[in-house]
């Protein structure tokens, strides 16, 4: 344990010591009554407690001076020891291991991986624009459909009128549905047939109707559309 008097050099009792010191020789070696009687303040008692302080301070002193001198020596041996093995480990090569990491390091694809994964959701992107456009054509679209009120006038007011919405009813094409009909007065008692029908847009047309139904020569003069809705 470190004694706090090996950092402090301040000697406190020094003058007392100096002085019983001074006192105990003036009283051995003179035998003036005078100076004997200078160091009556001191009784035998306290003289031998200086002396015995003087000797300890001394010995303490000394065994203080004994262990910073060894101090002083350990600090200079730790503050030389270790420079040159330091100087030799800054000389040391790299390791091996480092350069085999490197290597390892320099192999890996940073960006393969990346590719795949686009490419890969590319093909899951694509499998299922398929699958919906698959199941898309084979849902049945909206059907176009229109309904139509057509007038057929007939020669005069001798044509058998039920017969000829006969003939015309029995026009049969894809995409055509015949509805009601009913005689509309014309003039003069000739009355005309009005009858409607729906058809699909994609499959039938009024062309395709006029044609038809003029095929009637004997029963029909002419055919005029007179309405035409979209459903």
């Amino acid at each position: 344990m470190a004694c706090p008097l090996a950092t402090e050099k301040i000697w406190f009792d020094r003058a007392r010591v100096e002085e019983a010191e001074s006192n105990f020789y003036a009283r051995k070696y003179s035998g003036d009554s005078a100076v004997a009687h200078a160091g009556d303040s001191f009784n035998t008692e306290e003289e031998e407690i200086d002396m015995q302080r003087l000797e300890k301070l001394e010995n303490e002193n000394n065994a203080l001076r004994k262990l910073i001198d060894s101090l002083e020596a350990r600090v200079a041996a730790l503050e030389c020891g270790p420079a040159a093995p330091a100087a030799k480990q800054e000389t040391k090569p790299a390791p091996a291991p480092a350069a085999k990491e490197e290597d390892e390091d320099s192999d890996i694809d940073l960006f393969g991986s990346d590719d795949e994964e686009d490419a890969e959701a590319e093909r899951i992107r694509q499998e299922r624009l398929d699958a919906y456009a698959a199941k898309k054509s084979k849902k049945p679209g909206v059907i176009a459909k229109s309904n139509i009120i057509l007038d057929v006038k007939p020669w005069d007011d001798e044509t058998d009128l039920a017969e000829m919405e006969k003939m015309v009813r029995g026009v049969t094409m894809d995409g055509l549905l015949w509805g009601t009909a009913k005689l509309v007065p014309v003039g003069y008692g000739i009355k005309k047939l009005q009858i409607t029908c729906v058809v699909e847009d994609d499959k039938v047309g009024t062309d395709d109707l006029e044609e038809h139904i003029l095929g009637f020569e004997d029963f029909v003069q002419s055919m005029d559309v007179v309405a035409f809705n979209k459903i």
